[in-house]
């Protein structure tokens, strides 16, 4: 079968063809450019656990080897600390990854150019989508003008995005939602290994919001609130601003190096459409957002994490259009809601007046604030889709457990089918539904002893049986889950749902609709689409994909379909 297009070689777009390859599906990356990012130090991401956790489950050893991790975050008005959260082994929450997003993306380019199954293309230009019953058609134009063949394509490439224009997709949203004055300079700082956020400094030049987060080698990267529609900032004022924030600090400014300044300007937007056909966006093609604290960039690799199964399962299966839609249905929803939540925190904490007085602002203040910068709360904190169309229907055979359905499962010891004890998530991104049994005490025992014993058998006789392949694995427990509870967990992650007890019926008919029903052929899809002209010759894709079993689905098992809105 032919490959999957992907347009844009930044991090989603690099992190979808590993995602991709973990399924065992080829692709092929379009890079518009030369291959190579500009270094720029100013220029960061931060990664939420979550998002930081898939990029080393891609292979991308970068985020652990030069990724900085911090030890706390200080949260300071004038001159009183307001809040203080640790970090690690000892602290309240695991800590996010910090790193230039270059290193990032060469990071990512490395792991890609070791994988066989995904084949980057310089200087690769899109200028024509074309779609049939039985893929997609992209050409790229000079200087290599060449068509390309796909089963699908997925459009990474960005805020401008070529895929989005060449589907007609409206872009709506808000432009300059907020303007902030960046700096990256190597520095000594009183908070080693911690990041800061200063509301309302008592200097001249400190405006109303500055935050300081630390990278490696004592490189740090501090970043002004500017008024939205302020003057520009000239190189002067800039330098002035870096010694008076680090005298307010210091009490006087220490010795530093300037190695990167830039002033960037945070929109807000939201793709009306996010699938039309065999054709689907993903990270800055299909949203933009980033103030208070929100990161674009954890959005777009959770993107890549609930569309690349899917694909994996259409191109290896074929897949029903619910679960084709799904992808729009839960990440669009979740998207939005951040959005929501950002706009509607915007008014209350930039404004001015009375309220900004009254008992208890400054730390209401800082709490949301906090959860933007952290990844937690309506903010930051990895989406549910509890209003998903894959959404098994509510049984009495369902219980509750401590993640809610739709959620993303806890991240505790299982005992895996060759007897390892390993992290649940390690577990993901292999194309398998996980079924995880909740047995205490099972850990004293060898895994050859309890699996001819108690439930087990039965249990195990069931997953066999399920619609999908899926993983059988035993924890000693589970947040919130008794002994005996079983839990479905999708390939990304998330919980599908929880039974109390070994329930065969109940659990095939979750795994079908985690699946979206059963899968049309392979062969099926939309209808001819055009977008474009061009007249070159045709050039064809090498296609590496591994072969599958072929599923089997009994006879009496009805499709299942849902409305999306």
């Amino acid at each position: 079968m032919d490959p999957v297009i992907v347009v844009g070689a930044g991090p989603v777009g690099l992190a979808l063809s590993l995602a991709l390859a973990g399924h065992g599906v080829p692709s092929v990356v379009l890079d518009e450019g030369a291959g190579k990012d500009e270094p720029r130090t100013a220029r960061t991401a931060l990664l939420r656990p979550d998002t930081a956790e898939l990029a080393e489950r891609l292979g991308c050893a970068t985020v652990r080897d030069e990724g900085t991790r911090w030890t706390g975050w200080r949260s300071m008005r004038r001159h009183q600390e307001v809040r203080e959260v640790r970090f690690g082994d000892d602290g309240d929450l695991p800590s996010p990854v910090h790193l230039p997003q270059h290193d990032l993306t060469r990071g990512l380019r490395d792991t890609v150019a070791a994988h066989e199954l995904v084949r980057i293309e310089s200087h690769s230009r899109l200028d024509t989508v074309e779609q049939d019953d039985s893929g997609v058609t992209a050409h790229t134009r000079e200087p290599g003008a060449t068509w390309w063949r796909g089963s699908f394509l997925v459009g990474c490439d960005g805020a401008r995005s070529t895929v989005r224009k060449l589907l007609d997709i409206r872009f709506p949203g808000r432009t300059a939602v907020e303007r902030h004055a960046v700096a990256a300079l190597r520095t000594e700082l009183p908070w080693e290994g911690e990041a800061l956020l200063h509301r309302m400094p008592p200097w001249r030049t400190g405006g109303q919001e500055v935050t300081a987060r630390p990278l490696r080698d004592g490189v740090w990267r501090l970043d002004w609130l500017l008024p939205a529609r302020g003057e520009l900032v000239t190189p002067e004022a800039l330098v002035a601003r870096v010694r008076d924030t680090l005298a307010g600090w210091c009490g006087e400014t220490p010795p530093y190096e300037l190695l990167d300044t830039g002033v960037y300007t945070l929109h807000h937007r939201l793709a009306r459409k996010w699938r039309v056909g065999r054709a689907f966006l993903a990270g800055d093609a299909a949203h933009l957002l980033g103030a208070l604290g929100t990161q674009n960039l954890d959005e777009g690799l959770r993107d890549v994490d609930n569309l690349a199964w899917k694909l994996a399962q259409a191109w290896h299966l074929g897949a029903s259009q619910t679960l084709l839609d799904s992808y729009q249905a839960e990440r669009r929803t979740a998207v939005a809601a951040r959005l929501r939540a950002a706009d509607q925190a915007l008014p209350i904490l930039r404004g001015s007046g009375l309220r900004t007085y009254l008992p208890g602002t400054a730390r209401g203040h800082d709490t949301l604030l906090t959860d933007g910068h952290l990844g937690r709360g309506a903010l930051g904190a990895p989406p549910a889709y509890t209003g998903s169309p894959l959404a098994p229907p509510g049984t009495e055979a369902q219980t509750l457990v401590g993640t809610p359905m739709g959620g993303p499962v806890a991240d505790v010891l299982v005992t895996a089918p060759d007897g390892a004890t390993v992290r649940l998530r390690d577990r993901l991104g292999r194309g398998r539904q996980l079924v995880v049994l909740v047995a205490p005490g099972t850990g004293v025992w060898d895994r050859r002893h309890w699996m001819t014993a108690g439930v087990m058998p039965r249990l195990a006789a069931a997953v066999t049986a399920l619609p999908v392949r899926a993983e059988l694995l035993v924890t000693e427990g589970y947040p919130g889950a008794s002994a005996h509870t079983v839990l479905l967990v999708r390939p990304d992650g998330h919980l599908v749902a929880a039974f109390q007890g070994v329930r065969p019926a109940e659990l095939y008919t979750a795994a079908d609709a985690a699946r979206g029903g059963p899968p049309v052929s392979a062969q099926a899809g939309p209808g001819p689409q055009r977008s474009g002209e061009a007249d070159s010759p045709v050039e064809s894709s090498p296609s590496d994909g591994s072969d599958e079993p072929e599923e089997t689905t009994p006879a009496d098992l009805s499709d299942r379909t849902a409305d999306i809105n």
